[in-house]
């Protein structure tokens, strides 16, 4: 008679390339569901991913944004990914991933004009170590935007990263 095992570990790596791999492809959607050119945003993608994966690894990232700056000047929408993260983990939590409602909201949303841009920024709790092709920068208000609640994007052991939209 044989005997086997198996055990499973997941890590706060594999939880950070999920929730950087669901955001990341997040921005993505989005910026095609506007029609905006997102080009720099495939040009950077293994460098942004791995920033965003090394700092939830880290526990330092608080949220990643993406504001459309449009040929006005105005800075709408502004989509945020807010990061919780859960100490020790929840070892029965699954992996998962919800595009399907940002894609549904994004649907309703006004389309932005003609040479709209976007810039990515993070927020952190705290320090954090250096990453390349980041740097400080100053993030457009959300002062005077609506902000509503997109849900849930993403689930994993050790942290969750929802959805927000500011627009006026």
């Amino acid at each position: 008679m044989s005997t086997s095992t198996s055990t499973t570990t997941y890590t706060r790596t594999h939880t950070a390339t999920h929730m950087s791999d669901a955001i990341m492809s997040s921005i993505a959607d989005i910026l095609a569901s506007l029609g905006i050119d997102s080009t720099r945003l495939y040009n950077e993608w293994d460098q942004d991913a791995a920033a965003i994966a090394a700092w939830i690894t880290e526990g330092s990232l608080a949220s990643v944004s993406v504001e459309c700056h449009r040929p006005s000047g105005a800075v709408d929408p502004i989509f945020k990914f807010p990061i919780s993260y859960t100490a020790g983990g929840f070892g029965d939590r699954k992996f998962t991933v919800d595009n399907a409602s940002i894609l549904k909201y994004v649907a309703k949303l006004k389309t932005v004009p003609t040479d709209t841009t976007f810039k990515l920024f993070c927020a952190f709790n705290g320090p954090r170590t250096p990453q390349p092709g980041w740097s400080p920068g100053i993030s457009a208000s959300t002062a005077n935007l609506r902000s509503r609640s997109i849900g849930t994007l993403a689930t994993a052991p050790d942290a969750t990263a929802a959805a927000r939209v500011y627009m006026s």
